[in-house]
């Protein structure tokens, strides 16, 4: 724990002085009643010197304390559930996804694997969902729908192609809309023609200061693949532009690493995971990178990541805490005084 205003702490140097006015009102409430002494005035006297008259006060000091410290700011390291966060599903479509090496394909095991996911992640957590194959695109933007991110799953289409790069910019974009980021712009340069209005609409792209890779806590991109990028903006380009706004990229690489797989039809489709370059991806980024060889363990390394994602110990200011704490102290001193002694002071 530490303190935003620690100078304040110095206050709590005063706190001896209330026990110390305390001590000296008791003394000078005590000597009329031995100067007007009778048996009535001792039993009074005894009865108020029961334990219950001290405890009042001493709440109300512990109140006095819990100001001061709050005064001074406080800051602990507390888990919290990840409110208003976001995570990015980037899932592949390729043709290659059609292939049965995972049980009933990869596809298939994968859509599974995301809407187990999904039911087990918490209700607060946003999920977007962004699908590539030659090309990367938005079917369903951040919600907590889960309803329409699984209509949004059960409804992928398959392409040619493998542009890995470009589903993580895609991701950032939805992430960061204030930024500019533009994948158009990155893949075909700022002359490209033929820009839509949504296009001219957007914020120009905007020169961030990088982070630290993974210190970005309220959003993280999962992405799966089970090839090697052939299109698009260059993997680990993207993973930069990633690891310098602080996201983290949770890799899941789906299928054979090597060699050839028959698709539904019976093509044989040549696919070659490339792994270096994911478990690099994860590595810069401050992710995981996790081989998922059947549909067993693709469910796993989702449940692994919803658990991983649930709770973040953040540094949170305890303020509004320690004041809350304080005025209950001062609220249940006050009531006791009532109801004991029928005064509150």
């Amino acid at each position: 724990m530490f303190f935003l205003w620690p100078q304040y702490l110095w206050l709590l140097l005063t706190l001896p002085l209330l026990p110390a006015a305390y001590l000296w009102l008791l003394r000078r409430r005590g000597k009329p009643a031995l100067r007007f002494s009778s048996l009535g005035v001792v039993r009074s006297a005894a009865a108020t010197r029961h334990w219950r008259r001290h405890v009042p006060p001493a709440l109300m000091l512990l109140a006095c304390a819990g100001l001061l410290i709050a005064a001074a700011r406080p800051v602990g390291q507390v888990p919290l559930p990840w409110a208003r966060s976001t995570i990015m599903l980037a899932m592949d479509v390729s043709l290659s996804m059609s292939v049965s090496d995972v049980k009933p394909t990869r596809l298939a095991a994968a859509q599974d694997a995301a809407k187990l996911f999904l039911r087990d992640l918490p209700a607060n957590i946003e999920v977007g969902l962004v699908t590539f194959a030659a090309s990367s695109q938005v079917v369903q933007r951040a919600t907590l729908d889960r309803g329409s991110l699984v209509a949004a799953i059960d409804g992928f289409q398959m392409q040619y192609g493998t542009a890995l790069g470009d589903s993580v910019v895609q991701c950032l974009a939805e992430l960061f809309p204030d930024q500019g980021i533009d994948l158009g712009e990155l893949t075909f340069g700022s002359k490209r023609r033929g820009r839509s209005l949504d296009d001219r609409a957007k914020p120009p792209p905007q020169q961030i200061t990088p982070v630290a890779p993974g210190s970005y806590k309220s959003a993280a991109i999962i992405l799966l693949s089970d090839g090697r990028r052939t299109v698009g903006v260059d993997t680990l380009e993207a993973a930069k532009m990633a690891a310098d706004r602080g996201v983290r990229i949770y890799v899941v690489g789906l299928g054979i690493v090597e060699g050839e797989a028959a698709a539904a039809g019976g093509l044989p489709i040549y696919m070659q995971l490339d792994e270096p370059t994911l478990r690099e991806v994860a590595r810069m980024t401050g992710g995981e990178y996790q081989h998922a060889g059947t549909a067993e363990k693709l469910r796993a390394v989702y449940e692994h990541l919803g658990s991983r994602l649930q709770v973040q110990t953040r540094e949170t200011e305890l303020t509004g805490l320690a004041a809350l704490i304080s005025a209950l102290l001062a609220l249940a001193a006050a009531g006791l005084s009532v109801l004991w002694f029928g005064r509150i002071a």
